[in-house]
């Protein structure tokens, strides 16, 4: 028996049994994402210091590995300098055809080796050369060090110079976050004008601008710094070398001639000046030719020559007439006259370098040494002296509004210049070629 039912209760349970459904499927769903979420491991975090930072950077930075497959292209060619060539085989034939003769009855057959001897020490300038060569690779691998590892140190001090930067802007914040909280309550009992209210709110909204802006180029930073340490973006960093003050006084005199001994670039253009200057030995040995060498043995039909079995020798010479390698001389020796202004461009490079970067290095030191000398405390104690003053009443809120300002631009101004000399100490380091100690 059926039972009819009206289509009213018919929607009804549709209803229902859909939202059911809905909610059956919304519960699942929440359960699976809440067991996914537990499942998901946290980030791992990663604690650096900068010589940990250096230290990472030198095991699996991606463009210092492939630098370094140029040592082992370089020990390729002095493979292939070292090696003698190969000798060649042939076999030549003769017959004689008509009459019922056939070349296995009255042929020869003349198998012969030949061997090319290289003449004037070509092979012993070719060691040479490619020897300078492969020094030179292995000098342009620590000139890459020496680079890159510019990049790690300056890389890991932006990301603590962004701290400083939140650190500064969340101080000034807070400090007027609590400003404005009292206030508002003065301003509902009608102590302050609505203006000054609104000035307070404002200056809070810029410095949380500030903290945005700093969180944003903190996460550039890292950015950076991972890709050079080859590092997830998963992981987080927590850099435990503080952007800090170190005093140091370097002598420019000796730094200048560490860096003209020292530097891998200056030491790697010497070396490209003793490898043109073999190549230029290599060629004028060109000029001598090479000698070919063979021997053979003349195998011959039944019906052959009365001597059957015959040895042949070969000596070829090449007569150097025409080609007496006249365009490679021309170039090797323009090749020597390129690297000698090469390695006289770079040695004034260097000069220059390491002149600015220690000139710098003086000028932020001596703004830095100001800065520390009273200017950065009495920046805060004014803006306290005048904080307390306008709770009293004895300062207007633009009083503080400047103090306020003044305090932040002082501070900041501190930071970048703290940074600043830190960056210059690098870039002297970096125009050296080593550390320098403090």
């Amino acid at each position: 028996m059926r039972v009819k039912l009206p289509m009213r209760v018919l929607i009804m349970i549709v209803v229902t049994a859909t939202c059911l459904w809905g909610a059956r499927l919304s519960w699942s769903a929440t359960t699976d994402e809440k067991a996914s979420m537990a499942q998901k491991p946290s980030p791992s975090a990663m604690r650096l210091s900068q010589d940990d930072a250096v230290a990472l950077f030198l095991r699996q930075n991606f463009d210092l590995l492939i630098t370094k497959f140029g040592i082992e292209y370089a020990k390729g060619q002095q493979i292939t300098a070292r090696l003698f060539p190969n000798p060649i085989l042939s076999v030549g034939t003769l017959g004689a055809f008509g009459q019922g003769q056939t070349l296995t009855r009255s042929g020869q057959v003349y198998p012969q080796i030949q061997q090319l001897f290289e003449m004037a020490g070509k092979r012993g300038y070719r060691m040479e050369s490619a020897s300078f060569g492969a020094r030179s690779a292995e000098a342009n691998f620590e000139d890459a060090i020496r680079q890159l590892t510019f990049t790690v140190k300056d890389a890991y001090y932006r990301v603590q110079l962004a701290q400083r930067r939140l650190a500064l802007a969340e101080e000034n914040r807070d400090r007027f976050s609590r400003i404005l909280d009292v206030n508002t309550i003065r301003f509902k009992k009608g102590y302050i004008a609505e203006v000054d209210l609104i000035r307070i709110r404002l200056q809070v909204v810029d410095f949380q601008s500030q903290i945005i802006q700093a969180i944003q180029d903190g996460n550039a930073a890292r950015a950076d710094l991972r890709v050079l340490l080859g590092i997830s973006p998963s992981v987080e960093l927590l850099l435990t070398t503080e952007l800090d003050y170190h005093p140091i006084q370097p002598d420019i005199v000796a730094l200048r001639q560490v860096a003209l001994d020292t530097r891998p670039d200056i030491r790697m253009k010497r070396l490209l000046q003793s490898q043109r200057t073999v190549d230029l030995r290599l060629a004028k040995a060109y000029r001598i030719p090479d000698v070919t060498a063979g021997a053979g043995i003349a195998l011959q039909g039944p019906q052959g020559p009365d001597n059957q079995q015959q040895l042949g020798f070969s000596l070829g010479v090449p007569l150097p007439l025409f080609n007496r390698n006249q365009g490679g001389i021309a170039q090797a020796e323009v090749s020597i006259q390129a690297a000698d202004a090469d390695l006289q461009k770079t040695i004034v490079q260097v000069e220059n370098q390491v002149e600015i970067a220690y000139r710098n290095l003086l000028e932020s030191r001596r703004l830095v040494e100001t800065y520390r000398g009273g200017v950065l405390e009495d920046a805060r104690l004014t803006l306290t002296i005048v904080e307390k003053a306008y709770e009293r009443g004895g300062a207007t809120i633009l009083d503080l509004l400047d103090a306020a300002r003044t305090s932040r631009t002082i501070q900041q101004n501190y930071i970048e210049t703290l940074f600043n000399y830190q960056h210059n100490l690098f870039l002297l380091e970096n125009a050296v070629g080593r550390e320098i100690a403090s």
